[in-house]
């Protein structure tokens, strides 16, 4: 498995919205200066993860993007399923009966394996991950 930049950044894009979560609509440029993400790629994953119905998109000069569910509400598996598709390790239609019982057994596994992928992705809020954004954030001024 492997996440591609897309789904990267549009991870980091929608934890930069979740910590700005409940201050208005956050400019698509600042959300690139501060998570690094070119903007004009950045503006492209905003369009799909509106398209997905996690975020909402304002032109104009009061315009910008927030949230539209509480950071609680939304698992990173949402997001990256909304940007890069479900997670899967093996190709759900190859023939069963190509390589006899032994291909039932390593399917058994890599089944297992997605299964436990998923749970962790979908366990994980973007709540979660503000709160030890945060707990960074202090221990990192706690150390200067």
């Amino acid at each position: 498995m492997h996440i591609s930049a897309k789904g990267n950044y549009g991870l980091r894009a929608v934890l930069d919205l979740a910590l700005h979560y409940g201050r208005g609509s956050i400019l698509s440029a600042d959300i690139a200066a501060r998570q690094q993400i070119p903007e004009a790629y950045l503006v492209q994953l905003l369009n799909l993860l509106g398209k997905a119905g996690l975020i909402r998109s304002v032109r104009g000069p009061k315009g910008g993007h927030q949230l539209l569910k509480r950071p609680e509400e939304v698992s990173v598996q949402e997001v990256l399923a909304a940007l890069e598709g479900p997670v899967a390790l093996f190709d759900k239609g190859e023939s069963r009966s190509a390589g006899g019982g032994e291909t039932d057994v390593l399917r058994d596994v890599w089944v297992a394996v997605e299964n436990a992928i998923n749970g962790v992705l979908s366990a994980v809020t973007f709540a979660d991950l503000c709160k030890k954004h945060q707990m960074q954030q202090a221990n990192f001024m706690f150390r200067i």
